[in-house]
């Protein structure tokens, strides 16, 4: 037992997990070129089949709903029967469900395959924050998942340009279709690289049921963090082509040409914000308190949303959505992280599911009321609300597990 037990303590330094973590940050790419394709060919799709704002917010709130549904399951999946085995199938699921956007004619038909779509896609967060888990010291840890993360902001990066092209090179179904076929291709590369971890008894003495899992506070607190944090991305990937085009008179070459520029900052936050609790870890500061300031810190920089709407330019609004936007992923960075410090390795998919239906049932609603209030009042209320969520989750995180590290 004891040898066994070195040889897993001496996995999270093999250089196996450097090619994992690359394979991990691709996924993620996938990912987000996949999920942001809608929002990129709303603008066409809103003209062509007359779909108000509301209209618009009904088909989000799908995939929303979609990623509610999911959640928990795929990351039981994940811890039972390992990510090598679900995540694979997760990415083919959810790329055929993209791939069938390109027939959808209509509010319900869009609504009903994003949430097919959504079912999926929740795997790469459960998935990969087991990898982390698994193959990561915790000083490492916040490093590691702000690389894999930082592929959600690379895959915004290019999905416009790249999106936007395709629309005007081949119509706005192939949008959907050809990025759907790069999840082939890395399932492939998947099944080739990657290795289940070894495990030892005591890893699975570790493991907590689920009823007990709902019993701890700092469970709670994770939930609570996503559900008032993961609504804030969401709006800025599904919501800033529309923005951009109906407040800023930017047209869809001009938002193909500037729409991921905020993507940049995004990465740029998601690895330092990683990278600077590691740092303080290493330093010598507590894993609790070197995540609270790194997470303070980026929701601060958050509040910056207040003054988007009022900028006098269309330059001085992505500015300021660059700067919402570093600190967001900055912070998500490591409200994942925090996930690995809270709980046992066994658990962690799952916990990462319920705080994925944290996110769900909040982001089922934020869509909605999101486009009740641009339909009624405009983007002014909705981007004041994003400026103060994340502190709020910040708040409900640390008041519920602050003293709950288990490392």
């Amino acid at each position: 037992m004891q040898a066994t037990a070195t040889a897993a303590a001496t996995q999270k330094d093999s250089p196996l997990r450097w090619g994992m973590l690359v394979l991990l940050f691709f996924v993620t790419v996938i990912n987000f070129v996949d999920r942001q394709a809608l929002s990129i060919v709303s603008p066409v799709l809103r003209e062509q089949f007359h779909l108000t704002a509301t209209d618009y917010g009904r088909i989000v709130a799908g995939f929303t709903f979609g990623m509610l549904v999911g959640e928990f399951p795929m990351g039981w999946l994940s811890d039972r029967f390992g990510v090598r085995r679900i995540l694979p199938l997760a990415v083919l699921w959810w790329s055929t469900g993209n791939a069938l956007h390109a027939f959808a004619r209509s509010t319900w038909q869009f609504a009903g395959l994003r949430f097919w779509l959504g079912t999926g896609e929740c795997a790469n967060y459960s998935g990969g924050m087991k990898v982390v888990a698994q193959w990561f010291q915790p000083k490492e840890r916040g490093f590691a998942t702000g690389i894999f993360n930082g592929g959600a902001t690379i895959g915004s990066i290019i999905a416009p340009p790249l999106l936007v092209w395709i629309t005007h090179s081949l119509g706005w179904q192939m949008a959907f279709v050809l990025p759907s076929s790069l999840g082939l291709v890395w399932v492939l590369a998947w099944r080739l690289y990657y290795r289940d971890p070894i495990s030892t008894q005591e890893d699975e003495s570790e493991a907590p049921s689920n009823a007990s899992l709902l019993k701890r506070p700092e469970v709670w607190g994770l939930m609570l963090m996503r559900a008032f944090a993961g609504p804030v991305a969401q709006f800025y990937i599904f919501w800033l082509p529309d923005y951009l085009n109906r407040e800023r008179a930017l047209t869809l070459t001009s938002i193909g040409m500037f729409a991921w520029i905020p993507f940049v900052f995004a990465d740029l936050g998601s690895v330092s914000g990683g990278w600077f609790s590691g740092f303080l870890i290493r330093q010598g500061w507590t894993i609790t308190a070197a995540r609270r300031l790194a997470m303070w810190l980026g929701a601060g920089l958050c509040v910056a949303g207040f003054a988007v709407t009022s900028a006098r330019s269309a330059t001085g609004a992505i500015a300021l959505i660059c700067v919402v936007l570093f600190g967001h992923y900055a912070l998500s960075a490591n409200m994942f992280t925090r996930i690995s410090d809270l709980v046992p390795g066994p658990a962690v998919s799952r916990v990462t599911g319920l705080t994925g239906i944290a996110q769900g049932l909040s982001g089922f609603a934020f869509p909605l009321l999101t486009g009740w209030l641009i339909d009624h009042g405009g983007y002014t209320p909705v981007f004041a609300m994003t400026a103060l969520m994340p502190a709020a989750g910040v708040f409900t995180l640390f008041a519920l597990s602050s003293r709950k590290s288990r490392l």
